[in-house]
């Protein structure tokens, strides 16, 4: 089939190189522009390399891009990490539409942040979805969806990179090879069990000490690494990293720190503690004992 493929980074890098390795014809890639002089994005480089036409585009609602991609005259388009909108002109205008990758079981956790959310809310399971794109926000009828168990010291990192991420290439040859076969799913999805939630940012990565062990850790865990989740100390803004939970009974009060280990740092939660191995405040990401000597951190003083 002829292939426009939308997206960017290492994921529409791999996804790029499986069609290209199931012998199909990726005609175009499109990517947001470069940010910087001569610092291109993976999937921009390997489609030079493959010799492969790249466009880019600020906005991929213009007039411009509409034209440029009709006249591709492609029979599909695959949207592989897709941060810009993309309007119905464009995704309508492939023979047999456009579908779209999604990292978690839609209806579910629709939006930019589906694995933040998911691990914030202490799923067990989640997963990806292929779907035919519309004009809603992951709103699409499903094409396929491959489920993923979530381990209790996930991160967003780890579930992604080592899970979600090879999984979801693997699955959109998958689907490739199920519209190529004719009569592809279209499944709608329920609406009853729909669910959606803001990018996940600084708002959302507050640490509140004094809530339940597992609330404190999920979203520890559903913040790492970005935005990172984040406490104060001082009237200083401090991010947590690389964190485990140990189930341990302490008169302590939450927030504290209990104790600074050679390269971690225990702090004090209702029933737990909360043993972190990086931290990051003004000098940046450093282990975490090596932030508590910098910043005069004790045993004693108090998060907040």
């Amino acid at each position: 089939m002829r292939i426009i493929l939308f997206g960017q980074a290492a994921f529409a890098e791999k996804t790029l190189d499986k069609l290209v390795g199931k012998g199909e014809e990726v005609i175009a890639v499109f990517c947001p522009p470069d940010v910087s002089e001569g610092r291109f994005d993976p999937v921009k480089q390997r489609a030079l390399q493959l010799g492969i036409p790249v466009y880019q585009h600020k906005s991929l609602k213009t007039p411009e891009v509409r034209d440029q991609v009709t006249a591709l005259h492609a029979d599909l388009a695959i949207l592989a990490f897709v941060t810009q909108i993309v309007p119905p002109a464009v995704f309508t205008a492939p023979r047999l539409g456009s579908i779209c990758f999604h990292p978690s079981l839609l209806p579910k956790y629709r939006g930019r942040s589906a694995i933040n959310w998911a691990l914030i809310k202490g799923e067990t399971k989640t997963g990806l979805t292929l779907f035919w794109v519309d004009e809603g926000i992951d709103t699409g009828p499903i094409l396929l969806q491959k489920e993923v168990a979530v381990d209790p010291d996930d991160t967003t990192g780890t579930l992604y990179f080592n899970k979600i991420f090879p999984l979801g290439v693997e699955a959109i040859g998958e689907a490739v090879d199920l519209i190529k076969a004719g009569n592809p799913p279209r499944i709608v999805q329920d609406e009853s069990q729909a669910t959606y939630d803001p990018p996940c940012g600084d708002a959302h990565a507050r640490i509140e000490w004094s809530r339940p062990a597992q609330t404190v850790y999920n979203l520890i865990r559903g913040c790492d690494p970005q935005p990172g989740a984040h406490t104060t100390w001082q009237g200083r803004i401090v991010r947590v990293y690389e964190s485990r939970l140990q189930r341990q009974e302490h008169s302590s009060p939450p927030g504290q720190v209990i104790a600074i280990d050679q390269d971690q740092v225990r702090i004090a939660v209702p029933g737990g503690v909360i043993v972190t191995k990086r931290m990051k405040g003004e000098a940046g990401k450093i282990a975490a004992a090596e932030f508590a000597r910098q910043a005069g951190l004790r045993v004693g003083d108090q998060f907040v």
